[in-house]
């Protein structure tokens, strides 16, 4: 019965063949994957003509001839592998030639409109939206970034959610080939990976995808526990095989004796599976007791409950570790029946149970029953896919109610909390309601309508009454009380609530009942704010400058603006700050070359014409000394630029300063040619600030020993920070005074010498 049984793990013990997408692009030429991408194609679609892809690959080849990678390799494998992902998941045609072309109007002269005439308006749409969500706004902070690309990406998702397939595709790929980032950049994209993109995956329900991401950004935030857990895992399949390998043989066998058909195999749980439950319960690996599990894969939905019978007379189940979720599926869809038993050597294990379709939408979730109908404005979402996407639906709300990134931005993470589980309840009349862990009545009556929380003012479970903070429980039969004399909900609810969409709805009554008391707040703290700053508010309270504000935090008019600074939505200054950025731009349209200069001229006066101590001559102003900016800290000896800015003279750069490099075309005309002052170059008792990140692997003492040769080079050091990531990289921010970029590079060269030392960058903006 054994020979039946497929059992592997790295084509060896444990599959997870099903689960996990195989990267087989490895020393491969752009012609070879091509093969492997028309191979995997006609797998699935065997009559399709696939002339239109062959010319995707030789229009795409031709665009980015000459580009290379970090690895070194050719760009084109890059989006050859995003397609051959695509393709694994078994999608259309349409999706893949976008995976193919994803990156041309980005990265190459080709335009929007040539891939509309080359491959139609279809394949141009996705190309596009996926070029949208690569361009960002790099002037943001980080925080304010990764809002402003999620709000990107779910809008992208409503118009067509093949955009974020390729983009999660694209991602895959890109952390398939992270070791050739620096570590920095490793880090730092695995964290992105592991906030947004892994939960995304899991929300559509592709496991294939979700599973993979998971385990590449562990490996690079925790790279010491990844190495570990890789050994312990390893050393167990050794220890296991024998084990599963019966188990699998004995399941067989009863099964196909009462007549159900179905497939019986053995899998090993992914890493970060392994990791995430040992953080959260607080477990060593020899505590995990489903590191392995069984699945059966049957026919239909009866034998799946006959199977589970028959498993359940032949191991003893272990009390309160039985899911049933096909009854009740996962927000993403899935469904299955799980359960973890005891097998007759008392050793504990886990049975998974599932139909073929059950099975294949835990793979590729809603990348396996993606329909579209056609009509006149393209494919659409069919009205059934439409319903198992709600939860775009509802973060889609949130982008109009929720002006601020930080707030929405941390809502989305809410939403999206990798460790948090899903409670199930009923309602009166028996329908499911599916709630966060944690969740309360108040999250209940919420999640039923606005109107049922605002007037709610008790509850009933199971047919007891119960205190408002009660937290609901599986299987709960709630009863919310309402009354008509109820005067609202309380503030305190918003500690007590733990879904967002109840949160977001009892901050919506607050703001809807003090709305006018809000305006007049809001208005007092903008004035404030001005006065303070010493702006005057009547030059930035153009009607033109409003509109702007409105439109950019999508809000109805400028009392809502307002409101929101009320009730602490939006900062003052934020808005503020807005209203400048407009005030400038058509004050910079307004002024004559003649003007800009004057302005200089005045500027140099009121510094009653003295060299600061950049000692940097602006060329064609006089003769006119200008600052050093703080962002790159040029240093003598660094080819520097100078940028001509409003009342503060003209700001010198690197050129290399990310700050320049990411200007606009219009801000590119400031530019102006600047150079060293030859008497401040030779000038030996000037000294200027420069700015280094140093990543060490931490170590006692790497700081000390750091420190030392600035002191023996006899070096003052004005800042340093130190911060330390969980997996043992320490990145040392340092500022401190120097003569010349050739003192720089000396003290550089040195600090590289010193043990445990991975990399050393210069601040660049």
């Amino acid at each position: 019965m054994a020979a039946d049984v497929h059992i592997a793990y790295d084509n060896e013990v444990l599959d997870e063949k099903d689960e996990v997408l195989d990267d087989d692009s490895k020393s491969k030429s752009p012609d070879e994957l091509y093969e492997i991408l028309v191979k995997n194609i006609k797998r699935y679609h065997p009559s399709t003509d696939l002339s239109l892809v062959e010319k995707a690959y030789k229009v795409a080849f031709k665009a980015h001839d000459g580009q290379l990678r970090k690895s070194g390799e050719p760009y084109i494998i890059h989006p050859l592998c995003v397609a051959i992902i695509l393709a694994k998941l078994e999608l259309d045609k349409e999706t893949i030639i976008g995976g193919i072309l994803h990156d041309v109007v980005e990265d190459t002269a080709m335009t929007s409109k040539e891939v509309e005439e080359m491959f139609g308006p279809e394949v141009a749409l996705l190309v596009d939206g996926v070029t949208k969500l690569t361009q960002l706004n790099y002037s943001a902070d980080k925080v304010e970034l990764q809002a402003e690309n999620l709000r990107k990406m779910f809008l992208a998702m409503a118009n067509d959610i093949r955009v974020i397939l390729i983009k999660l595709a694209d991602r895959l790929h890109n952390m398939r080939t992270m070791q050739y980032q620096r570590p920095e950049k490793q880090r730092e994209k695995s964290r992105e990976t592991m906030d947004i993109y892994a939960p995304l995956a899991s929300r559509l329900g592709i496991s294939k995808i979700k599973i993979e991401l998971d385990d590449l950004s562990l490996m690079y935030l925790e790279p010491e526990k990844y190495k570990e857990l890789s050994r312990e895992v390893e050393e167990r399949i050794g220890e296991r095989r024998e084990f599963i390998a019966d188990i699998v043989g004995e399941v067989k066998e009863q099964i196909a004796n009462v007549g159900i058909e179905g497939e019986v195999y053995g899998r090993v749980k992914h890493l970060f599976s392994i990791y995430k439950k040992m953080v959260n319960q607080n477990k060593t690996f020899d505590q995990i007791y489903d590191l392995f599990a069984v699945r059966i894969v049957v026919e239909d939905v009866k034998d799946c409950y006959a199977a589970l019978g028959v498993i359940h007379e032949m191991y003893k189940p272990i009390p309160g570790r039985f899911k049933d979720y096909i009854a009740m599926p996962k927000p993403n869809g899935y469904q299955s029946l799980h359960t973890t038993l005891i097998a007759h050597n008392g050793q504990p294990f886990e049975m998974q149970i599932r139909t073929k379709e059950m099975h294949r939408i835990a793979e590729y979730g809603i990348a396996a029953h993606w329909k579209y109908k056609e009509n006149k404005f393209g494919k659409k979402t069919s009205d059934d896919e439409e319903a198992k996407l709600s939860w775009l639906r509802r973060i889609l709300e949130w982008q109009k109610e929720m002006p601020d990134n930080k707030e929405f931005l941390n809502n989305i993470k809410s939403d999206f909390d990798l460790f948090s589980e899903n409670v199930y309840c009923f309602t009166p009349t028996g329908d499911v309601k599916n709630l966060p862990n944690g969740s309360t009545p108040i999250d209940f009556a919420y999640s039923i309508h606005s109107a049922v929380g605002n007037r709610m003012v008790g509850a009933r479970v199971n047919g007891k009454l119960v205190n408002i903070d009660y937290k609901i429980q599986n299987g709960d039969r709630i009863e919310i009380i309402t009354s008509n004399n109820s005067k609202g909900p309380s503030r305190d609810w918003l500690n007590i609530v733990k879904s967002t969409q109840a949160r977001n709805k009892i901050n919506q009554w607050f703001k809807a009942e003090l709305k006018e008391d809000n305006i007049v707040k809001g208005r007092e703290l903008l004035l404030n704010y001005c006065k303070a700053k010493g702006i005057k508010a009547s030059d930035i309270s153009k009607p033109e400058y409003l509109e702007k504000v409105i439109s950019k935090y999508g809000l109805k008019d400028w009392n809502s603006v307002l409101a929101a600074i009320g009730h602490g939505g939006l900062k003052e200054g934020q808005v503020v700050n807005r209203l400048l950025d407009e005030y400038e731009k058509e004050r910079k349209k307004n002024l004559t070359d003649g003007q800009i200069l004057d302005e200089l001229k005045d500027q140099e006066s009121r510094s009653n014409r003295k060299r600061n101590k950049g000692g940097i001559i602006v060329k064609g102003i006089y003769d006119m000394a200008a600052r050093c900016s703080k962002c790159c800290s040029p240093v003598p000896g660094d080819e520097i630029i100078g940028f001509v800015t409003r009342g503060r003279g003209v700001s010198i750069h690197r050129t290399d300063c990310v700050n320049i490099m990411s200007l606009s075309e219009s801000d590119r005309a400031r530019l102006i040619e600047a150079e060293w002052a030859v008497s401040d170059i030779k000038d030996e008792d000037r000294m200027y600030t420069a700015e280094i990140k140093i990543f060490v692997n931490n170590r006692v003492g790497v700081l000390l020993d750091i420190t030392k040769i600035l002191t023996e080079n006899k070096v003052d050091v004005t800042s340093v920070n130190v911060r330390t990531a969980k997996s043992g990289v320490a990145t040392i921010s340092m500022a401190f005074d120097i003569k010349s970029k050739d003192q720089l590079v000396s003290l550089v060269g040195k600090i590289r010498n010193v043990e445990s030392v991975i990399d050393i960058e210069r601040t660049t903006g």
